[in-house]
């Protein structure tokens, strides 16, 4: 396993690390988990990703108990997770000072955890100045909840606000973007963000590597195995959309590729997003140890 620093961070993280999106509280339990952190750990995974959202908050409880019993040294571990979507009620959500402050209170609670070495801001929140996040944001700083901060499907203009106003306040800045990049979704990385890495040192940690699983070539029109993630009641709607014959004609124009350099489909999908200098880690999911040693 290779390390890279996250962005101009002196933070290092795994170049391929491991998500609880989806899996967590929906897929698996604490023992299952258990058994998949420590293979993930075993192939020289350090990063693992987390947000208040997933499974309702079920995600980062598996997590953080499954790193608890494994007894793991929490230095030698990078954790992160997201803010966000905290609730029903009207400030449960979003990223006012109010719920920054008590969603990260809440998600280290859930995590049982001083602290967390990442924190994101999991979507733009228009309603709320972004002066106002940035200070937040720095406040979780301050305390020792976080060590740093981050944002996950920003625009490059907001990103470069939110400098803006670190740099003229003199606050920490976001040092990671967090977007969706694979061989089907692009323009972001590739040419919006462009001007981040080199103004701001901001680097990414990439998520979907695998299209949600239609880079490993196992879906077909009218084909979704019974165990896969199209086939979650609450991923129907996503499956309706991704297996569209453009996208499956892409697929399989990838197929030779892979057979000729003798690796999986899904091993030449994160490779690729990999080798893309401004990632710093590809963050990928898994519900089997058989995935993730085919991911070393």
């Amino acid at each position: 396993m290779q390390y890279k620093n996250l962005g101009r961070s002196g933070l290092k993280v795994s170049q391929l690390s491991f998500g609880a999106w989806v899996t967590f509280g929906n897929q698996l339990d604490v023992k299952e988990a258990k058994s998949l952190l420590q293979c993930c750990r075993d192939s020289g995974v350090n990063f693992f990703d987390n947000a208040e959202v997933y499974a309702n908050g079920r995600a980062e409880e598996i997590m953080g108990q499954a790193i608890r019993e494994l007894g793991w040294k929490r230095s030698d571990i990078v954790v992160s997770t997201k803010i966000f979507w905290g609730g029903q009620g009207p400030n449960d959500k979003g990223l006012s000072r109010k719920h920054i402050v008590e969603g990260t209170k809440a998600s280290l609670k859930r995590l049982d955890m001083d602290y967390v070495d990442v924190i994101y801001c999991h979507r733009p929140d228009i309603s709320t100045p972004i002066e106002e996040t940035v200070r937040a944001m720095n406040y979780v700083i301050d305390k020792g909840w976080a060590f740093y901060w981050g944002t996950s499907e920003w625009s490059a203009q907001q990103i470069t606000e939110a400098w803006g106003i670190a740099e003229r306040l003199d606050l920490v800045g976001p040092i990671v973007e967090q977007p969706e990049y694979n061989m089907l979704s692009r323009h972001k990385v590739e040419s919006e963000y462009l001007p981040l890495y080199t103004n701001y040192g901001v680097g990414l940690t990439t998520w979907s590597p695998l299209a949600s699983g239609v880079l490993t070539g196992k879906y077909s029109k009218g084909n979704i195995p019974p165990d896969s993630r199209f086939a979650l009641e609450n991923y129907k709607n996503l499956a309706s959309r991704s297996l569209v014959d453009d996208v499956l004609k892409k697929v399989n124009g990838l197929k030779p590729i892979a057979d000729e350099l003798g690796v999986p489909m899904a091993q030449l999908a994160i490779a690729w997003c990999a080798n893309n200098p401004n990632v710093s880690s590809v963050i990928t999911g898994a519900t089997k140890e058989s995935q993730v040693r085919l991911k070393k």
